[in-house]
């Protein structure tokens, strides 16, 4: 008990003073004699900065479910068909060539970023669906045909069943994403991401193939060989094919289109990527690959280059006509939305918030990030093709509200 003197003491019935210590909880407790001051109320805490729905920008379950079946398989296919040993020499060499691939493509990727799940599931899409599509195919036509090694069968299936099949397999993939996560699919730039990763993705496997199966037949030089073929002098070129794909379907965004719209610009989409693996696959077949690797192959590799800086530019150009609107109603001022509409004003930005107390550079890249973004559902709004772009606005200017205000906070 605690002992209060201001409380008579049952010990001693006339109230007065006991003469008996009183017990404490402990040695070194003391009595209390009066009331602690009144504490005060913790403060509210800020309201936290909210987050944008995922709905839209991420792929169901059931892909990821296919994509894993498959693997299993082609898991099994690889140690039984190939082995162990060389399916890792094999992996490993494969390896070189796909980071390139995506190094380059988050380059393209760096003005609006997509989300990284949808990301790694196009490559894992080319990687693993779309190669078992292409090999599936390939089973059912030498079990209906039987086994011909004959030029003729090698050339048909080098310049016509590949490119069908594989871009199919490969255009595929984009197609879901473009259903499943479209509003995370604004437009051209964004095809041509989700494109050139699945094609990265499918050509990483193949390339695990060809490797180990080239040092199986003729150890280090053959397969020295087929590296420096596939590896360094065409990493890309899967790549650019279905990029055409993905960048017919994220035209089709960009317009709105919906139902037939976007089935039809898929479909030519994939007769262009079709056409250019046939015309790719033949220069191999037909003539002097190397020839015709100078006076075709890096052309067109040329031309895909010009093509994506021309896509980059569109982007900005859209980015500072949405950012604009905003602009015109107070939520940004103009120098704001030059700076995020170029590359050099985003470095400027970048480097002033360095220079602040405590480095405020990440601030300043969520600020970036959500202004383009902000941008990006506003073109969806205007496009009509998605109804929730009224959500990620308010979310989006709450977003860039607060980065501001933390960026000039003392």
């Amino acid at each position: 008990m605690t002992y209060d003197p201001r409380q008579p003491d049952g010990r001693n019935p006339d109230g007065g003073p006991s003469l008996t210590p009183p017990s404490f909880a402990s040695p070194l407790a003391q009595p209390r004699v009066a009331q602690g001051a009144q504490i005060a109320p913790a403060p509210i805490s800020p309201a936290a900065v909210p987050v944008r729905p995922r709905a839209g920008r991420s792929a169901p379950v059931w892909i990821i479910g296919v994509i894993f079946i498959v693997l299993v398989a082609l898991v099994g296919y690889f140690l039984s068909a190939i082995g162990p040993a060389a399916s890792i020499i094999g992996m490993l060499l494969a390896f070189v060539p796909l980071t390139a691939v995506v190094l380059a493509v988050r380059l393209i990727d760096r003005w609006e970023p997509e989300p990284r799940g949808l990301l790694v599931l196009a490559v894992a899409w080319g990687a693993v669906a779309a190669v078992g599509i292409a090999l599936g195919v390939d089973l059912l036509i030498t079990l209906v045909l039987g086994v011909d090694d004959s030029p003729l069968r090698e050339a048909f299936s080098a310049v016509v069943q590949a490119p069908i099949v594989e871009e199919f397999g490969k255009g595929l993939g984009v197609l879901l994403i473009f259903l499943t996560a479209r509003r995370a699919f604004d437009g051209p730039v964004d095809g041509v991401v989700y494109g050139a990763l699945v094609g990265a993705g499918f050509a990483f496997t193949e390339n695990i193939q060809y490797f180990a199966i080239s040092f199986l037949e003729g150890g280090v030089v053959d397969v020295t060989t087929t590296f420096f073929v596939r590896g360094i002098l065409s990493p890309f070129a899967h790549v650019m094919f279905t990029s055409i794909t993905g960048f017919a379907l994220g035209l089709a965004a960009r317009r709105g289109a919906r139902g037939m719209g976007a089935l039809g610009a898929w479909v030519l989409g994939m007769m262009g990527a079709m056409m250019l693996h046939a015309l790719w696959n033949g220069s191999a077949v037909f003539g002097d690959f190397f020839l015709l690797y100078l006076t075709l192959q890096v052309p067109l590799f040329v031309g895909f280059i010009l093509g994506v800086i021309t896509l980059r530019r569109e982007e900005a150009r859209v980015t500072r006509a949405r950012l604009g609107d905003y602009a015109a109603a107070g939520w940004f001022t103009p120098q704001e939305v030059d700076m995020l509409a170029t590359g050099p004003g985003r470095k400027a930005a970048l480097a002033w918030a360095q220079s602040l107390r405590g480095d405020r550079t990440r601030i300043m890249k969520s600020f970036i990030a959500d202004a383009t973004a902000l941008a990006a559902a506003r073109q969806r709004a205007i496009t009509g093709r998605d109804p929730n772009a009224r959500e990620d606005e308010q979310v989006l200017l709450a977003r860039t509200t607060a980065a501001r205000a933390a960026m000039f906070a003392p």
